[in-house]
């Protein structure tokens, strides 16, 4: 993961459980660390759709080079079909750190939904 790098990675579908890991270069996941991200429709949109954190179970915390974004199903349930945005801010430091990392993800109705 470095500056303005753009990656492929899998879509939402709406009502299932979304998982993603984030690997950097350098040691940016220290084990004290937290984090926190909002999901909106669009970066300048007001709404916000989620709210994830390490408190809440939302951005997992693997080593100090990985960590992993999870969408529970009762989140992407709530999305519509487009795209959403997400952006991390590490918040145990004074100021709080935006880690530079801003994430657009294609979401999708999937076929088979509803059980």
């Amino acid at each position: 993961m470095t500056p303005s790098e753009l990656q492929e990675g899998p879509v939402i579908l709406i009502g299932y459980e979304y998982r993603l890991q984030l690997r950097a270069e350098a040691d940016l996941f220290p084990e004290v660390a937290s984090f926190t991200g909002q999901l909106r429709s669009a970066v300048n949109d007001s709404a916000i759709l989620a709210t994830i954190s390490t408190e809440n179970g939302g951005v997992l915390r693997h080593n100090e080079r990985t960590i992993e974004i999870v969408l529970v199903p009762t989140i992407t349930a709530g999305l519509s079909p487009g795209s959403v945005t997400l952006d991390l801010v590490r918040t145990d430091l004074d100021p709080d750190r935006h880690l530079g990392v801003l994430l657009d993800i294609p979401v999708v109705l999937p076929v088979t939904r509803g059980l």
